[in-house]
């Protein structure tokens, strides 16, 4: 399957001349975040493909089963045999789906107080998880031979939930080039829209450098952006999620072109439309920074958004991951919401297109605590400070591991309609919480007091008795309540 790159270019051209939204620095940070990104706080990001059905290591599998000697390569081997016989493409063929059930997830995702979704429109591994013109490698021709991403925004529709997608695709330039440095089925020369194309070695220390040898060709990058664009019009998706390496220098370019085409597309469909980028890929103010497993230290005064696995070991499905509880992710997500951050949490289906039960116990049980606790959460803003205690996370990505011992003094504030949201990270065993944020103003404290006064304090959801009373050194809560999941208490102010 083959197209005109020119005929794609110059139609992608005639969208951003003739539309708002330029390919330059000045005309993409004019650029707002819309009203429903602000208010939105939860999201579910999905990794699901070939990945799912290999289901070993992790989603970076096709990858590694071409390394010499690791773990991935090993088991290939012992499973299916030698390289060269068989490869990573034979693996299509056995990614069925054959459960897959669009309403099912999206009706968990609901349960699970999500208010936005994005599934991985492509991977790295190459293969589009939608039905594409641009190869014949997709979902809807080979494999389960379902037009995954269009089932799952109609899926997405039905339950209210925000629709979006993300595109790993650049990754492909080096993904599966390992495969040409012994004698595997991945040899010669391909053509654009084959599978294995461009499959170009590029050694593991070279992958974050913003300058690696060998850069991606114009060729391959004009591929990008036209697959890229496919995607927004297929799909309008109200967040388009971009992974790492579009950081790289040749890529800058056509990163501008796909904003600015995004941009326009959504303003002609009426539609607020999100980028999601990691590092500095992105003009700042252009779009919407992204923490990869992990975040801030404090409040930003932009929006921003972490996205975290359940899983420790995968983004993807395998049979001995390790998961997260349902505390360590509501914990996160206050403490992120908190710093005017959001949260997309992914999950992983297996190969047959069936979430896992450890996924399912986890979302369901963080859909109850929202059920109870969400307008502490949704619609919120962060208060003027993120919170107070001596447990506080790591600034950076990468730190989702990182296990913090929570105690009753630790609070994150959040605030809707003039109330204040405490949330205590963890329940007091004696039911006695002290606020010292809202302390009043006296002297001697150094002006780090307030004016604030309390009108009235309320547990969400209730089922325990509360007194309050503010004192020199805050303000003064009882409430025995029992609980193993942070408790919230709403603050009103006169």
């Amino acid at each position: 399957m083959s197209y005109d790159l020119k005929v794609e270019m110059d139609r992608i051209d005639e969208v951003i001349g003739s539309g708002r939204f330029k390919d330059t620095n000045e005309s993409l940070t004019e650029y707002e975040v819309p009203k429903w990104y602000k208010d939105a706080k939860f999201g579910i990001f999905i990794h699901w493909g070939i990945y799912s059905e290999a289901a070993y290591a992790n989603e970076w599998y096709p990858r590694n089963m071409y390394v010499k000697d690791s773990r991935e390569y090993k088991h290939h081997i012992e499973t299916f045999g030698e390289h060269k016989k068989t490869g990573y493409i034979d693996y299509v063929d056995r990614f069925k789906g054959e459960k897959f059930d669009p309403d099912a997830w999206m009706e968990l995702f609901k349960k699970a107080g999500a208010e936005y979704v994005v599934p991985v429109a492509e991977h790295h591994d190459g293969f589009q998880m939608y039905k594409s013109r641009l190869s014949e490698w997709n979902a809807a021709e080979k494999g389960p031979h379902r037009d995954v991403l269009g089932e799952l925004k109609e899926a997405a529709k039905k339950q209210d939930i925000v629709f979006g997608a993300s595109s790993h695709r650049i990754e492909h330039w080096w993904f599966l080039g390992d495969g040409r440095q012994f004698d595997s089925d991945i040899k010669g020369e391909y053509k654009r829209g084959d599978f294995y194309w461009p499959s170009v070695y590029l050694p593991w220390s070279a992958q974050y450098d913003i300058y690696a040898k060998p850069e991606p060709s114009e060729e391959f990058m004009q591929d990008w952006l036209a697959r890229t664009c496919e995607i927004v019009d297929r799909f309008h998706p109200a967040i388009l999620y971009f992974d790492w390496w579009i950081e790289h220098a040749v890529a800058r370019p056509y990163i501008k072109k796909a904003a600015a085409y995004y941009y326009n597309k959504m303003d002609e469909a009426g539609l607020g439309g999100v980028i999601n980028y990691k590092h500095d890929e992105f003009p700042f103010g252009s779009a919407v920074p992204d923490v990869e497993r992990g975040q801030f230290a404090d409040i930003k005064p932009f929006i921003w958004q972490t996205d975290a696995p359940i899983g420790y070991k995968s983004w993807g499905y395998i049979p001995d991951n390790e998961f997260k509880t349902s505390l360590d992710i509501v914990r996160t997500l206050c403490d992120v919401v908190s710093k005017n951050g959001r949260m997309l949490l992914n999950v992983g289906p297996k190969g047959d297109g069936t979430i896992t039960e450890e996924e399912t116990k986890v979302l369901t049980e963080i859909g109850k605590w929202l059920k109870t606790n969400g307008e502490a959460i949704y619609n919120a803003k962060p208060y003027k400070v993120y919170g107070e205690g001596d447990h506080r996370v790591s600034e950076g990505d990468f730190n989702d591991g990182e296990k913090l011992d929570y105690t009753s003094e630790d609070f994150r504030f959040t605030t809707c309609h003039g109330d204040i949201y405490a949330i205590a990270m963890k329940a007091a065993d004696d039911g006695k919480y002290v606020v010292k944020t809202l302390r009043p103003f006296a002297e001697g404290t150094g002006g780090n007091g307030g004016s604030v006064i309390v009108d009235d304090v309320s547990l969400l959801g209730g089922g325990a008795e509360l007194t309050f009373s503010t004192e020199k050194d805050g303000l003064h809560i009882n409430c025995p309540v029992k609980s193993d999941m942070p408790v919230v208490f709403k603050i009103r102010v006169i």
